[in-house]
């Protein structure tokens, strides 16, 4: 079976395709740096040729608000487009749990837009939407730093390997259209605060961490529900403490 990966090279992506490849599939990885880009359009058209899956799990180069709603918007448009005259049956779309709890997040309200998009192009979909990635803990910490100081929430956060919602993303895409949204978590959830200071301690990061129920994530005051997957969520196999071993042990290499 083909199936397109957009954003097929990047932190999921590359997994993604990986997977699927061991698993006996055609898989184009597609993005701008391979010729297709859902921004312009370029060889667009011909990498839908003959796919019958294309999982979108592309992310928005830019972080300021407009840009990123246009992002996800013009994207979301030109490859729904292209789905349908190549007959696509089956789109995913990787999104962000907790997206419309934090209507001041600019990027959560562009994936929310995304998502509508979805829903009303008439593919049958699946939406998956993940926690917080592991890999994102640094650029968290360093969003609310100020001198020597991360000023960081004490809400709950259920943080998950990107290796974990790679495996979950490639069930999704060899299973049967879902026409809804599904939920994949870390295995654990622990106060934000903690998460940042269990992080720095283990790469070796003298920076103080002080709990802040004020404190803003990218714009938005958390509470315990913000951040966590609901009680139908798949969980991840992999937790803090052994991705912090796996990341201490690459840093060494």
């Amino acid at each position: 079976m083909k199936i397109v990966v957009i954003g097929g090279t990047g932190l999921i992506g590359s997994k993604l395709v990986a997977i699927l490849r061991e698993r006996g599939h055609d898989v184009l990885p597609a993005a701008p740096n391979t010729g297709v880009n859902t921004i312009t359009r370029e060889g667009l058209a011909e990498a839908m040729d003959g796919a019958e899956v294309v999982v979108d799990v592309a992310n928005a180069p830019v972080w300021e608000d407009q840009a990123v709603l246009d992002f996800f918007e013009t994207s979301g448009r030109n490859l729904l487009a292209a789905e349908r005259a190549a007959g696509v049956r089956h789109h995913i779309a990787l999104s962000i749990v907790g997206s419309e709890r934090l209507p001041d997040n600019g990027y959560f309200r562009a994936k929310v837009a995304q998502e509508n998009l979805i829903k009303a192009s008439g593919i049958p979909y699946s939406i998956l939407r993940a926690t917080q990635f592991f890999e994102f803990v640094a650029g968290i910490a360093q969003s609310a730093t100020v001198g020597h100081e991360i000023r960081m929430s004490p809400a709950l956060i259920q943080p998950i390997a990107s290796d974990d919602v790679a495996a979950v993303l490639a069930d999704v895409a060899l299973a049967a259209p879902l026409n809804g949204t599904t939920e994949v978590g870390g295995p654990e959830a622990l106060p934000m605060d903690e998460l940042v200071r269990r992080f720095l301690k283990a790469t070796n990061d003298s920076r103080e961490v002080v709990p802040d129920v004020r404190a803003r994530y990218f714009g938005s005051v958390l509470d315990d529900q913000s951040l966590t997957a609901g009680k139908d969520a798949r969980l991840g196999k992999i937790g803090l403490d052994q991705w912090l071993a796996r990341t201490a042990a690459a840093a060494l290499r």
